[in-house]
């Protein structure tokens, strides 16, 4: 695991006699202790990550190959979503037709991507995806924003959410090519029972299959209702699309929840974006709603690490990964987020300029500066350095 913490106290080292010469080891001795605990407390912030970013696999280790590209946006402290360059709000509307539901659908930016309700309070710890109480022209005031990047292939997707518990929503985290190639996880408000502890995800593959069916996935394979082992709407959690080329893995908090494979598996070359959405229709057979109240899905952070299907991006992995130093510590592990350990949470490669080189990511600089984590790494370390060579002299 690349994060490392320091905890406690160094011990206090007292030695007996004098002498320069005894002076001297002791000093190169709590030098190299420095040191230590600087490279240490840095993680692996030395690597730089130039062949890629590598995830766990079911039993832990990190043995497949490393994807090349990564998008990670931590909404938490972005000031402002119009500034950031990785996500486009989405506004435009659909008939009740269209939407198959008793109402259509009004994705609004002006109202419904915001950080702040509808009294002006700022939202908790992320961005807020808002679907309205009050219809507007018969439809349904809903919110969606959309990866810019369209060339997602094979790769890790997370999102941090906390969900609305107002009954009348969808909620949806997914992958989307077209509308028979689609990787979902969709949360129905109405369906979480406190009472029961029961919180279920539907998991979903909109293949040419469901296409047949009305895309209606429900009646083929490719759809797991899977029950959530924590409450969702009390705090935030990961959930997680692994997209492989033969099977399909969804977790939450890292616990597995299903994988799917075969056939309606997304074809290979399939370049996707990614799309937070949270909506209702009045469907009864679906997100029901709308919702009596408004109603908030807030999101903490998006994390993506996956291959391209941008000629010009795999060459450029190419050159980095060729004129890498050292190619095996070139490749960085990206930490895991567990129910019980969510460190990794506040772990950014994108934090550090030399783990995301030629990466077209969001520069939080354009939108408020680093996290204090990554300035304080440094600001522990640069002094730990000084102080292990200058001890090393003495």
């Amino acid at each position: 695991m690349m994060l490392s913490t320091m905890r406690g106290n160094a011990p206090n080292h007292k030695f007996a006699g004098s002498g320069h010469s005894k002076k001297g080891h002791v000093s190169l001795y709590h030098s190299l202790v420095l040191l230590a605990i600087a490279l240490g407390f840095t993680g692996q912030v030395l690597a730089d990550c130039e062949c890629g970013y590598k995830s766990d696999s079911l039993d832990g280790s990190y043995d497949q190959n490393a994807f090349t590209d990564l998008i990670e946006t931590n909404f938490a402290r972005m000031p402002d979503i119009t500034l950031n360059t990785d996500w486009r709000r989405q506004e435009f509307n659909v008939t009740k037709t269209k939407a198959r539901g008793e109402y259509g659908q009004m994705f609004y930016v002006k109202d419904d991507v915001a950080y702040v309700d509808n009294i002006g309070n700022r939202a908790a710890d992320g961005l807020q995806l808002v679907v309205r109480r009050d219809l507007i022209d018969g439809m349904v005031p809903v919110a969606e924003v959309d990866s810019a990047r369209l060339d997602i292939s094979y790769g890790t997707f997370r999102a941090s959410m906390k969900l609305t518990d107002v009954p009348g929503t969808c909620a949806a985290f997914f992958w989307y090519f077209n509308d028979t190639q689609e990787i979902d996880m969709e949360f129905l408000s109405k369906e979480f029972d406190h009472s029961k502890s029961t919180y279920p995800v539907n998991l979903v593959l909109q293949s040419r299959a469901a296409a047949a069916h009305g895309y209606d996935a429900s009646q083929t394979d490719n759809f797991i209702k899977a029950n959530l082992p924590f409450d969702p709407t009390t705090d935030y959690h990961e959930y997680r699309i692994d997209y492989n080329p033969s099977e399909i893995l969804f977790y939450a908090d890292r616990v597995l929840l299903a994988t799917m494979n075969g056939s309606n598996v997304p074809s290979p070359g399939s370049h996707g974006h990614l799309i937070m959405s949270h909506w209702s229709n009045g469907n009864p057979k679906w997100s029901g709603g709308p919702p009596q109240e408004d109603a908030s899905l807030l999101v903490r952070y998006v994390k993506a690490y996956f291959n391209s299907t941008d000629l010009k991006r795999t060459q450029d992995w190419s050159d980095r990964c060729k004129n890498a130093k050292n190619t095996s510590a070139s490749v960085c592990k990206i930490p895991v987020v567990t129910t019980h350990n969510k460190t990794a949470k506040d772990w950014f490669f994108s934090d550090y300029d030399d783990m995301s080189k030629n990466q077209t990511v969001y520069d939080p600089s354009s939108g408020g500066g680093k996290t204090f984590e990554a300035v304080a790494r440094w600001m522990v370390m640069v002094p730990l350095l000084i102080a292990a060579f200058v001890g090393g002299l003495l």
